[in-house]
């Protein structure tokens, strides 16, 4: 008898960033953080550029119109 995994993919919930991290809160209550130097367009941006996101995908990834930048939760769980 086998048995087969169920990969469950993470979910976004929640992000928050600061002039140093981005912080994303997944569906299950993880919290995932990364150093904002990891991606140039949001280091870069305003703060109001930074707080101007939106989830897409129901939660698969974050989109931050201003600066056209688009992280997948996946992209953060795997650098």
């Amino acid at each position: 008898m086998s048995i087969s995994a169920i990969k469950v993919q993470p979910l976004a919930t929640a992000v928050s960033v600061t002039a140093d991290a981005l912080t994303v809160t997944l569906a299950d209550g993880r919290q995932v953080s990364a150093p904002l130097a990891w991606f140039p367009r949001l280091l870069d941006a305003t703060e109001g550029q930074r707080s101007t996101w939106r989830l897409i995908g129901r939660g698969v990834g974050i989109h931050w119109p201003d600066i056209d930048e688009d992280i997948s939760v996946e992209q953060l769980l795997t650098v």
